[in-house]
């Protein structure tokens, strides 16, 4: 992020402390700004034909102080099925949490005395790529769960090398984060302007396609497509609105490439999600998840998958479904990641590679995995995860995205003294299927003065609860019990 574009961040959430004062917690801070963010920028770029005359940036500014809160607030339930397909879906159920004339007053004259000839140069979607980053490493926003770390993603992003004959899917897209930096990588190692017009419509029509469940958030993965030149098309493209988990889910296409990082947890109730070509039905979200991901690949298709360390090691079920993707696909690396790169400090994360084969039997032969959990230090403000942290991982990944047998006889298996090392599906099996693989000894500084909020410990708390109850259930069905399917009250 250059230096005018920090500076420009920095202003608008300074601006949070003027909402505040009306009650307005974080997060709708940033789903309100949006809102006025883009009127103003469909001014700055010249695209408010798409806004009805009367519900623009200037009608906004127009209008009499006093007046202008109502006038808002009818502008936002107007937008919401008027104007262009984007707009309606931006501004779909929109509602004001502004209580007073005068805060939105300050906003809209503070909003307009930024330096938007600078902002437009240095690049819009960055701005706002900015502000969200802000957001998520804000803990009292709770907006965490929906921001993978720039750095993280750009890696996973490398090592799977989109191709222009990709299609890219985020099945739990957030604020877009993974398409965006396919989208980037893809015009930087190939002139998309200078495409034919029909290669041209298919990169921006045929090759990004997500879904996000939560509204707001759907929102903000909208307006953050939008600025950096992926709008939502009527062809399908983009980020819809729904759940991946429901029929919905089935309706996403097909992918070579899938790239996300599904939310944690167990599904709301605790029931079993919505869709009924799941083998295994299960209401833990990242094996539903997982699930999607491995099924929706095309033959020879990639993924690049973050996942919580309870994926690698849960029995009964989990077993079964690690044992299928193995089959199905090969998984040929695991990236251990470290500690306090997400809003929960102490949920430890990894990322699965793997490709699906042309058969669904045997496809893993060998797994390698990357250790870069052990003796490695707590990120977060003191120490910023960049890029750089993942330069040996990639070098030792190699070049090749599928993981093929050939590029993977060129790795180095560096031993138990080492970071990276190779286990056999054999291997694999006698540990019951296991992935949980560590052999280094772990001598991190595990104090930690920034501590997680009460809540975010205890989201972490019911994460490992709910691994541990997985495995009791697994143990009773294997004595031939039966298991409860109630409410615990817990």
């Amino acid at each position: 992020m250059s230096t005018i574009t920090h500076d420009i961040v920095a202003k608008l959430w300074n601006l949070c402390n003027v909402l505040k004062d009306d009650g307005v917690t974080y997060h709708q801070y940033v789903t309100e700004l949006t809102y006025l963010l883009f009127l103003k920028m469909a001014k700055e770029t010249g695209t408010e034909e798409q806004i009805p005359a009367g519900y623009r940036w200037d009608d906004l500014e127009a209008k009499a102080a006093p007046n202008r809160l109502e006038h808002y607030k009818f502008t936002l339930i107007h937008l919401g099925t008027n104007g262009s397909t984007l707009v309606q879906e931006i501004f779909a159920n929109a509602s004001s949490f502004i209580k007073k004339p005068a805060t939105l007053s300050t906003l809209v004259a503070e909003i307009d005395k930024l330096d938007w000839y600078s902002a437009r140069q240095e690049g819009l979607g960055d701005l706002y790529e900015g502000l969200l980053e802000k957001n998520a490493n804000e803990k009292k926003s709770g907006a965490g769960q929906y921001f993978t770390p720039r750095p993280l993603i750009d890696s996973m992003v490398a090592m799977m090398q989109p191709q222009l004959t990709d299609i890219i899917q985020d099945p739990a897209a957030g604020t877009g984060g993974f398409l965006i930096s396919a989208s980037r990588y893809l015009r930087k190692h190939h002139d998309i302007t200078g495409l034919t017009e029909d290669k041209q419509r298919r990169f921006y029509t045929k090759t990004f396609f997500g879904m996000e469940h939560v509204q707001d958030t759907h929102r903000l993965a909208l307006m953050n497509l939008m600025l950096h030149g992926l709008d939502s098309n009527p062809n399908g493209a983009g980020i819809r609105y729904g759940d991946t988990l429901s029929p919905e889910g089935e309706a996403l296409p097909k992918a070579t490439l899938i790239l996300t990082n599904p939310p944690f947890g167990t599904k709301k109730g605790g029931g079993l999600p919505s869709r009924t070509d799941f083998t295994f039905p299960t209401s833990n979200k990242q094996f539903c998840f997982l699930q999607h991901i491995y099924r929706g690949l095309k033959p020879g298709g990639r993924a690049a998958v973050v996942l919580p360390g309870n994926v690698l090691f849960e029995g009964n079920i989990g077993r079964q479904i690690r044992a299928d993707l193995m089959d199905k696909c090969n998984l040929h690396t695991i990236l251990r990641l470290p500690t306090g790169i997400f809003y929960a400090q102490g949920v430890k994360t990894n990322v699965l590679f793997f490709s699906r084969g042309a058969t669904d039997k045997g496809n893993t032969k060998e797994v390698w995995v990357y250790d870069l959990r052990a003796n490695m230090p707590q990120y977060g403000k003191r120490t910023v995860l960049t890029r750089a942290h993942f330069a040996e991982f990639e070098a030792a990944y190699g070049d090749d995205p599928l993981g093929s047998p050939k590029s993977l006889r060129k790795r180095r298996d560096t031993g138990e003294a080492g970071r990276f090392r190779r286990f056999t599906r054999e291997e694999i099996a006698s540990r019951g299927d296991s992935l949980d693989i560590a052999w280094l000894k772990d001598d991190s500084d595990t104090n930690n003065d920034e501590l997680p909020e009460p809540a975010i410990l205890a989201r972490e708390a019911l994460i490992e609860l709910d691994a541990a109850m997985e495995e009791l259930r697994g143990i009773l069905e294997e004595l031939g019990e039966d298991v409860l399917e109630e409410e615990s009250g817990i």
